[in-house]
């Protein structure tokens, strides 16, 4: 059996769980950030090659309890947060900012993100997931010192208004952030891509408790997508775009893209969210893109 083969085996014989918990050894702290104390979790040798994965709009560190095994295994250490105004870092926000602002905005989330780059002692290999994708590209295109690696993973492949290169919905995307958000929860609330029970009961909770307000603002923020291309191509690291062959945006779209940027490509047979449904898939095509980082 080969190893790619025995990736693909184990991910298929993946079964539910609690996405409260961790593996054994996890640490568990919160970051004094520009927008507030974000919630962390890490994993792994203190003193190995960092791996820092940031969860998207709605989603939270958990995302990623079948990584961090993996990784750590693998050598790395592994770390997330969840982003302001989500989950346990619900009390992070524009409120705490000085000055303070009304709304949350790229910058919050840039700033956030590079402080907690720098709480590292060296450059991180940097996974964005889908939202996050979008506040990677704005922090490596202002500091990219801080990343050995880049990763966009079911991000937005696109600038501008994104969500109209969405399958089926695009043509009627064009509305408020508001009323788009309402939608995107909807379908997440009634679970429409059919996530296992396990699952699906710990994304409603994690819901309950991230203000409708921040997912209206990340949304209008996804309308309006910075055009990062040329800082992004321009960066001298290596680039990955992770996704599944049934992510929301067409495999086209996200192959224009990486070809762009000057990224490569890996694809899973699975939807948005290749961290849940093929972990170890993954975790494989990670490991061999840290493993091109020019010294």
């Amino acid at each position: 059996m080969t190893l790619i083969d025995d990736a693909v085996e184990r991910d298929r014989a993946i079964t539910d769980i609690d996405w409260h918990v961790f593996p054994p050894g996890t640490e568990r702290d919160v970051l004094a950030a520009p927008s507030g104390g974000l919630a962390r979790a890490r994993l792994g040798d203190p003193g190995a090659p960092r791996v820092v994965l940031v969860p998207g709009v709605a989603g939270s560190k958990e995302d990623f309890v079948r990584v961090f095994p993996l990784l750590a295994q693998a050598g790395f250490r592994v770390e997330s947060y969840d982003l302001a105004g989500h989950w346990e870092s619900v009390d992070a926000g524009p409120w705490n900012l000085v000055p303070p602002r009304e709304h949350y905005d790229y910058d919050l989330y840039v700033d956030d993100l590079v402080a907690v780059l720098e709480d590292g002692g060296g450059p991180a290999h940097v996974l964005g997931y889908s939202f996050a994708g979008l506040v990677a590209e704005l922090a490596l295109a202002r500091r990219d010192e801080l990343f050995r690696s880049l990763t966009l993973m079911s991000a937005p492949p696109a600038v501008g208004q994104v969500f109209r290169g969405v399958k089926h919905i695009g043509p009627i995307s064009d509305m408020s952030p508001h009323r788009a958000a309402g939608l995107i929860l909807w379908g997440v609330r009634y679970n429409l891509n059919r996530t296992p029970p396990g699952r699906i009961a710990f994304v409603r909770e994690r819901l309950a408790v991230t203000p409708r307000a921040c997912v209206d603002d990340i949304v209008g923020l996804m309308m309006a997508a910075p055009d990062m291309l040329a800082e992004v191509a321009a960066a001298d690291i290596p680039k990955l775009i992770a996704v599944g062959e049934n992510d929301l945006w067409p495999l086209s779209q996200h192959r224009e893209y990486a070809a762009q940027i000057g990224a490569e490509v890996a694809v899973y047979p699975t939807g948005h969210a290749p961290c849940e449904t093929a972990p170890h898939q993954l975790t494989r095509d990670l490991v061999n893109l840290f493993a091109r980082r020019r010294e």
